[in-house]
């Protein structure tokens, strides 16, 4: 019998080898000849059964849209599409600032940059930072794991500016490393407990934002798992429900009363609202002004979420550039500019972007996308090749428990500091020695609609 098995192996290992042989020195023949075999097939089936039919029928619909519909028809479930919209919306990048040249000059780098901002100057406790830049509110549960907000909430206490929560569990040990901390106060039975909200130094309320407008979700028990649902305080099986409003048959009256009561019960610290950015954004902002908010955060056509259904993300609001004109010219309008704060998301990720939209007057940006990728910096390849980097930090990511947490804190501590040293590199190229003397007066645009829009100078015109 083991001589049998012997002749068989050897047999084996002698074919092998052979073939290895024929193909080293026949390959180009081979390759040839399935090449030729292809192009037969390619060049004489008619389109229906040819194969190139995929190619027009791609290009017609567009890859991505394939790969989605596909989706769809597997499940017959809504698809839940992670990071937003991938349009291409109008945006900032054909504004360009004008430098400092002969009169003015620029600004010597030992000389310090003031970027200071204040959040709420109306309120009795003003939300004080050492940055315009501003993590925004990815949900722990919800969305990113508990490393990643710990991780997000050391790193922004470092630089001195503030986390804001998302509408996920609040952690104790996010809580202890934050310093400066918004409470996203959302259509959710959780994170209402009195001891987090007199924490917070800003309350955001949520009534929408960019990706998914003002829709709730139901995340069912297999989609939300381990800790976070004893955090939410979520029973065994129990579905996580956000809820489309605050109130029964809601009205504007009931949110000013929650505006109201949420101030008394924080001591005066700023109470904001998030909308997602639409077309009738001038008559939601005379609505916020109206209950009486202190900060109104707008998210542009561009914002991203953890998953959110293409139709909300693609098909809704409006683009961030038309999103800060429009406020920003309606809160002068309201003569409001002095006593409400702007704070402005969607589509920004580069210190450009940020100074574009403090230049047309956002008081500070929130960060996502951008500050997402850069805390899972070096991590990623634990979920590449096989999985999409974002593995390692959402909270149902496959890699999460090997997402390391202070690597973490110290890659976004250092883009965050990267990104303001290079806004300050832009402030003193433009003869400016702090953020408050910036303004949209500092901008050209190579794109004539963009300049007559904006209200800035064409670049190919002379400047006047």
């Amino acid at each position: 019998m083991n001589e049998v098995l012997l002749y068989i192996a050897v047999s084996l290992i002698i074919f092998f080898f052979l073939a290895f042989i024929v193909i080293l020195f026949s390959w180009r023949s081979i390759v040839k000849i399935m090449f030729k075999k292809v192009m037969m097939i390619v060049l004489t089936d008619s389109y229906q059964e040819n194969i190139i039919e995929l190619l027009p029928g791609v290009r017609h619909m567009g890859l991505q849209n394939f790969l989605e519909n596909s989706l769809r028809a597997e499940t017959g479930d809504i698809v839940h599409r992670p990071l937003g919209s991938s349009k291409t919306w109008p945006h900032l990048d054909s504004l360009t600032f004008i430098p400092a040249q002969t009169t003015p000059f620029a600004i010597s780098s030992d000389e310090e940059i003031d970027v200071k901002v204040t959040i709420g100057p109306k309120a009795n406790r003003p939300l004080q930072l050492d940055i315009p830049l501003i993590i925004s509110g990815m949900a722990y549960g919800l969305g990113v794991n508990e490393g990643v907000r710990i991780a997000l909430a050391t790193a922004a206490n470092n630089v001195g500016t503030a986390i804001n929560s998302g509408e996920g569990g609040i952690l104790q040990e996010e809580l202890e490393s934050a310093g400066k901390y918004i409470l996203q106060f959302s259509k959710t039975p959780w994170a209402k407990e009195a001891d987090v909200i007199q924490r917070a130094d800003m309350i955001e309320i949520k009534l929408g934002q960019g990706a998914k407008v003002g829709i709730g979700a139901k995340i069912s028990p297999k989609n939300l798992t381990g800790k976070a649902r004893d955090v939410m305080g979520l029973a065994e099986g129990e579905d996580a429900i956000i809820y489309e409003h605050f109130f029964k048959n809601q009205t504007l009256r009931d949110l000013k009363r929650l505006v109201n009561d949420l101030r008394e019960e924080t001591d005066g610290v700023p109470i904001g609202v998030k909308i997602g950015a639409g077309g009738k954004i001038e008559q939601d902002i005379d609505h916020l002004l109206e209950i009486g908010v202190d900060v109104i955060a707008i998210d542009g056509g561009q914002a991203a979420t953890h998953a959110g259904a293409p139709l909300l993300a693609d098909d809704f609001g409006i683009p961030t550039l038309h999103a800060i004109v429009r406020a920003t010219n309606h809160l002068q309008k309201r003569k409001a500019t002095d006593k409400i704060s702007l704070i402005v998301s969607g589509g920004l990720l580069t210190p450009g972007h940020f100074l574009k939209a403090i230049a047309l007057g956002a008081d500070a940006v929130y960060l996502g996308t951008a500050i997402l990728f850069a805390v899972a910096h070096g991590q990623t390849s634990k979920a590449l090749p096989f999985e999409p980097p974002t593995q390692v930090v959402w909270n149902s990511g496959k890699y999460r428990d090997q997402f390391d947490g202070q690597l973490g804190a110290d890659a976004a501590e250092k883009f965050l500091q990267a990104s303001v040293e290079e806004m300050k590199m832009g402030l003193r190229a433009m003869g400016k020695r702090s953020l408050a003397e910036l303004s949209k007066k500092e901008l050209v645009s190579y794109d004539e609609r963009v300049a007559k829009i904006v209200g800035i100078p064409y670049t190919f015109n002379p400047f006047k």
